[in-house]
Formats: C-alpha cells, structure tokens, sequence
C-alpha cells in the first residue's frame, strides 16, 4: 500500500490520495477480501468458494447449503465456512446473505483481531456505518437483521454488544462490494474490503475497481483468496491527486445519481459533472437532421413513450417471451429514432435490449446494428476508458462476426481490448477470451481481405459442421454489476 496515502479530502472526510504517478491501466493496489458470500437468489449455482458458475455443484454434506465446484475448493473455503457450517445447522434455516457475511466477518474477526493483514490502512471499527442517517424503512430492515442474527450467532462464539452488530451491519450496508462471477459478467455475491471503503466517488473518476478472480500470479498467492479486488487508473494520476471511483453509473442523469448517492451512500455529490449538469443535455437528446431539431414538446412525448416501453419490454423479457420484446423494442424504434439522439439514454437502453435479445434468438445481422449505434451512442457520454463502454465494444465486435462482418467486428473488438486492457488487465479471464478473439478476427480479416468468397464460403462450411451456439438468456437492463458498491434491496 506504498502507492496511496488517507487524507482529509475537502467535503467528504477521510480519502486515500496517490504518492507517486500513474498511467492508465496501471495496478494502484491490490486488495482481498476480509470475507464474501453467494447471493440468497443463486446460491445454489455458484460456488461458495471461488465463485464460479457452474452446471454442476457438490454440496455440503453437513449444512446442505454450501455449493462448491470440488473437493479442491470446498477444502479452500473451509476455514470460512467451518463456523458458519455449524451455525446453519443449530439454526435450521438460512440467513439472508447480510446476516451470513456480518457473522463471517466477525467470526474471522473474533479469531485474528482488528488487523487482518499489514496492507490493511483501517480497522472494520473505523469504518462509516451511517446507521444515524438510514430512513425509516432501512432501519426497521436492519433491526430485523440484527434479531435474526442474534438468533443465528452461536452461544458457542464470542458474544457481541447490541452496537457492535449494528455498526458491523451498517458497514456493509454502505460498502459491500459486488462480487462477479469469474467472467466478471454477473454480480453474484457481496464482499467487503477495507482499503476500497476509503476511495471517494466521482461521477467522471479517474480510477476503476475490478474484482479478479483466480489470478495464479505470486500476488495472489500472497493473499491466499481468489476474491481479492484491483483498484487501477484510467489514466495519468499526478502524486498528491486524489483517487476516485465512480458508485453510481454515469449514463443517469446527474440528478438522479445523486438521488441515488444520497439514499444509498448518504452525502451529496458535488462533483463537477453533478454541479454543471455536464452532459445531461445529450443524454435526452432530439436528433438533429440537416441542421432541424425536434421540438421540446416532441422530445418529451417521444421520451415518455420510450419509458413506457422499457416496462413492457422488460415484463415480457421476465417471462421469457423474447418474439414479444423483439416486437415490443421495434415498434418503440420505429416511432421515436427519427426523433431521439443516438445519446440518450432510454433509445440507449432500447437498443441494449433489442441488440441482446436478437442475438439470443440468432438474428445476428439485426443484432450487430443495434449493438453498433449503442456503442456510438457510448463513446459520446462514457469516459474512453470505461468498463462499461468496453464491454459494449466487445458485444458489438461478437455480434458482427456472428453476422459475418468482420471488418467492423474486428474493429470493435480491438476497440474493447484497448479499454479493457486499461480497465481489467491482461491476466483478467474476460480480456483473456478478448485476446483470443482478437487473433481470430485478424485471421479471419486477412482471410476476408484475400478473397472474400472463399472465406464466405469457408464461414458458412464451418457453421454447417458446427452451428452458432445459443447465446446465454438476457438479463434485465437493471441486472449485472451496475453500480460499484451492491446494496440489498
């Protein structure tokens, strides 16, 4: 932790700063978790351990609860679950992911004390719990988290105070860390590190957090967990600069992240972007078509029948119906394209949908337009160095090739390698699949460029012997790891 220092920022308390110079996609540090655990909802499919998605899982023989990809994790995830094994037993039920991740850490607590490892620049008790600041219904959830607790701890373990408990539970109320899946695709669990509590927000940040699951480097030997965070630069840091991460996605509106800042992480934003408004105006857009703008009155209707829609699409989507969406997203186009920016947000949001579903159901062609428009509405409003736009790159670039256009595909590609090799690293799994895929399209691209009707021809030999395989069933526009820091709702 020689890179960064804890200072008093101006407006926000306490803050970590740099105390040297970086560059983009440089590692600032390096972080594992004091304890994680699966979300309730699915946590029979990933593994308690190394958090990987998995078709088949071995479970605990004794609680029942606990899921692991083998014998080689379950014997990993042992000195966290041993406890907790016991403890489900004696209560007969399982406690919500709050309760099992409060009484992790206090049992890991209980064993090692305050300090969990030289790295650590705080102690959990130190931490902001914000309890004083919750509304009403948050503390009525918390007190009925704490009783159920209560009735989970064992008389077996060190007894705790009324306040202890609570501050243990506000603290990852506020700051637990939505832990992905090992593609870094899904959220599918929450953790809690320490160091990362203390970097402020910023909604246009010049730092991104990522979870790296399974880096066999000699790093993550050191920290003995496969869960351990990276917090990396996005571009030049000067020392003495403060650092920053963004909580909230920038692609809201500045008044509603800091609604959302406000209620979740109780301070007010007052970062440059929220104050000026910085980009709103795109993000609700009317098209401009030779120098003619729609009027407000039209933007607005155009607007509202956008959002109307996305409740609709996303209804049908929960029920699987994807020939409805499909119908749903092209009626939506159809009515407001000519009027609405290929900025704003809830065209944006469309286009996610109707792009993610056609390539679900192999409509590839149709898939790779939309795809392509969502990214040239990104690269207007995201940070170029965003994970988010990253990704959006390389679904555009998947999508092309499917549809055989590999010119484009393999420029989006490309695209989304540079960002994520900035924003992930070259050891991530996810930049890994991206290199791969990289060489392929230049292959595939140089194939093209030789000859485009043997390689055609060849493409469509190769399908025949091995179709395109379906592609996994889309998730919500409100699903996957949105916001950094994962609130239970």
């Amino acid at each position: 932790m020689e890179n960064v220092a804890i200072f008093d920022a101006p407006g926000k308390g306490r803050g970590l700063k740099a105390t040297k110079e970086f560059w983009a996609g440089d590692v600032i540090f390096a972080e594992p978790s004091v304890s994680a655990v699966a979300f309730d909802s699915i946590a029979e499919r990933i593994c308690h351990s190394c958090f990987r998605r998995q078709d088949k899982l071995q479970r605990c023989g004794q609680c029942k609860f606990a899921h692991y990809c083998d014998r080689t994790c379950q014997r990993a995830g042992w000195a966290e679950h041993k406890q907790e094994c016991g403890a489900i037993k004696s209560y007969g039920k399982i406690p919500n992911e709050n309760i099992r991740l409060v009484a992790r850490i206090m049992w890991r607590l209980d064993k090692e004390g305050s300090v969990l490892s030289d790295m650590q620049l705080v102690t959990l008790e130190e931490l902001e719990d914000h309890i004083p600041d919750m509304q009403e219904d948050d503390l009525k959830d918390l007190k009925v988290d704490i009783h159920n607790f209560l009735d989970y701890w064992p008389r077996t373990s060190k007894q705790h105070t009324i306040d202890d408990i609570s501050h243990y539970f506000g603290v990852i109320n506020c700051n637990g860390f939505s832990v992905s899946d090992q593609k870094g695709l899904q959220a599918v669990g929450v953790g809690l590190f320490p160091n990362l509590c203390l970097v402020n927000h910023d909604c246009w940040p010049n730092c991104t957090v990522i979870l790296n699951h399974g880096n066999q480097s000699a790093v993550n030997t050191m920290f003995h967990s496969q869960r351990r965070i990276e917090l990396r630069s996005l571009g030049k840091i000067e020392e003495g600069e403060e650092l920053t991460v963004s909580y909230v996605d920038f692609l809201n509106l500045s008044e509603e992240r800091r609604r959302l800042l406000k209620t979740q992480y109780f301070f007010d934003c007052t970062c440059e972007h929220c104050k000026n408004h910085i980009k709103d105006d795109l993000k609700l857009a009317g098209v401009e078509v030779d120098g003619v703008k729609p009027t407000e009155e039209q933007v607005k209707e155009a607007t509202d029948y956008c959002y109307q829609m996305l409740e609709k699409m996303d209804s049908a989507r929960l029920n699987g119906n994807y020939h409805e969406v499909v119908k749903l997203c092209t009626a939506c186009i159809e009515k407001t394209e000519p009027v609405l920016a290929n900025t704003h947000i809830y065209q944006l949001r469309i286009w996610s949908t109707l792009s993610e579903v056609q390539a679900y159901l192999q409509y590839f062609c149709e898939a790779a337009e939309y795809a392509r428009k969502m990214v040239e509405g990104y690269l207007k409003l995201y940070h170029p160095n965003n994970a988010a736009l990253g990704m959006a790159a390389m679904r555009a670039g998947v999508t092309h090739w499917q549809a055989g256009e590999i010119e484009v595909g393999h420029g989006m590609v490309c695209k989304a390698y540079a960002i994520l090799m900035v924003t992930h690293g070259p050891t991530h799994p996810i930049t890994k699949d991206l290199e791969a895929m990289r060489m392929q399209t230049e292959m595939e691209l140089r194939m093209f460029k030789q000859n485009e009707y043997v390689y055609h021809s060849m493409r469509d030999a190769a399908l025949k012997n091995k179709p395109m395989a379906m592609m996994h069933e889309p998730k919500s526009v409100d699903e996957g790891v949105k916001n950094l820091f994962h609130r239970r709702k």
